[in-house]
Order: C-alpha cells, then sequence, then structure tokens
C-alpha cells in the first residue's frame, strides 16, 4: 500500500482498521480487550477508528503480542561508521535543516 498518496486521516482509519482485524483474528471482542488493556471500550472503539491516542495503541499491541510488530512500523535509525567517527562519538541532538531541500526531492511520489 502506497501511504503517500493518502491524507493523514485515511492513514490513520487504515490503522485502524488493521488494528481490528488483529483483534478479530485473536478471536477478542472489544469489551475484552479493553478490560485486559485496562483502557474504556470507547478508547478501544476510538483506536479502530483511527482517532485513538498513541498510549492506547501501545496498550493494545502489548495485549495483542504485537509489539514486535513495532519494529517494521520504525525500524531504529542506525548511523553510519563514517558518521560516528566525524561527530566522535557524540549523539546528534537536533537537526539542521540544511538537507531539508534535498530530502524532498528524495521523496517516492
Amino acid at each position: 500500500m502506497n501511504f503517500y498518496i493518502l491524507s493523514d486521516k485515511a492513514i490513520a482509519q487504515e490503522l485502524g482498521q488493521r488494528i481490528k482485524a488483529l483483534r478479530l483474528r485473536k478471536n477478542r471482542t472489544q469489551q475484552e480487550l479493553a478490560s485486559s488493556a485496562t483502557l474504556s471500550l470507547n478508547a478501544i472503539k476510538s483506536l479502530e477508528l483511527g482517532r485513538g491516542k498513541l498510549s492506547s495503541l501501545i496498550a493494545v499491541l502489548r495485549e495483542l503480542a504485537a509489539l514486535d510488530d513495532l519494529s517494521h512500523f520504525l525500524p531504529e535509525v542506525s548511523i553510519s561508521p563514517l558518521q560516528l567517527a566525524k561527530m566522535q562519538g557524540r549523539k546528534r541532538q537536533r537537526g539542521s535543516g540544511k538537507h531539508l531541500q534535498k530530502s524532498l526531492k528524495d521523496e517516492p511520489e
């Protein structure tokens, strides 16, 4: 699925549908999931509609044993050995914005 062509709202709805599909695949009701994740039923309904909170998403993924999928969702960013040597072991604290125009041109359409 090409998420770049979707609006933010459409992406949120797609994520909500995927959460719902995972819940159903695990044969759990919304109420069961809400109770075991210590969330309200409305929190589960909102999440499945694409309007939930990030904290609710984490609780639901934990309860559905799907936290490992977060590594695919947002992989850990690694730094190249050359960049590390250039920075002399210091950790990057903020972006410079110098490469913004180049980065925008490189994004898939």
